[in-house]
């Protein structure tokens, strides 16, 4: 990973970080749990080069890092971790979706911690995979100019990565089912339809939901786990 840094400059940065808070705290945003984080300033933004390129991933690494060493074991809090890239945005969904899937393939290769989060798996044909990156559980929302859902149509080609473990413990206390409930009402609101990608956890393979993209039924995820 020799190389560079790459690092966008201050005004680049504040823009961006403009753009988002905009982005989420627009009253139609359906994510309850994501508008939270924002308005209590619980979010680390990041801002990268292209997305899925090697100068993105050499940051990102140290970035996101850094921000699972700082997730609480008993996922107290709601907490999120925006990659925000300003290379070309991908044209389409499925140009997106490949490069959202080189650039969690080129942060998996990358993670200097060998270990699998072992609350998950790491094949994602399986119905528990979860995205893992140093020892912890990720659930990925991708975020692009050109997405059929309305919800994640930002300006800048993005990655939100949250952890699991705030899921499992909103479970634990009961609370989880009816924010879920609540934000697939509010995304069917703003949107007119379901995600045909929707599924909880140990149903269907979350992978499928990443990139936001109608994904068919034979779709196979390109992500291969280090053995």
């Amino acid at each position: 990973m020799a190389g560079v840094e790459w690092r966008a400059g201050a005004d680049v940065r504040a823009r961006i970080d403009r753009d988002f808070r905009a982005f989420v705290g627009d009253a139609g945003f359906p994510c309850l749990a994501g508008k939270g984080a924002v308005k209590r300033g619980d979010y680390t933004l990041g801002v990268y080069p292209a997305l899925g390129s090697l100068d993105a991933t050499r940051q990102l690494v140290v970035d996101l890092g850094c921000f699972t060493k700082s997730i609480p074991a008993d996922g107290a809090g709601l907490r999120t971790f925006a990659a925000v890239f300003t290379g070309e945005a991908p044209a389409d969904e499925l140009a997106y979706e490949r490069a959202l899937w080189r650039q969690l393939q080129g942060l998996h290769d990358a993670d200097p911690v060998s270990a699998w989060d072992p609350r998950v798996s790491g094949d994602p044909a399986e119905a528990e995979f979860s995205f893992s990156f140093g020892g912890r559980a990720l659930f990925v929302v991708g975020l692009h100019p050109a997405s059929s859902r309305l919800s994640r149509r930002f300006r800048w080609p993005a990655l939100m990565f949250n952890p699991r473990a705030q899921f499992d413990r909103l479970k634990a206390e009961g609370r989880f089912d009816r924010m879920r409930d609540l934000v697939r009402e509010r995304d069917v609101a703003l949107q007119g339809s379901m995600n045909p990608n929707l599924a909880d956890f140990g149903q269907a393979s979350e992978a499928r939901q990443y990139s936001g993209r109608a994904t068919e039924p034979g779709w196979e995820c390109p992500f291969h786990r280090k053995r």
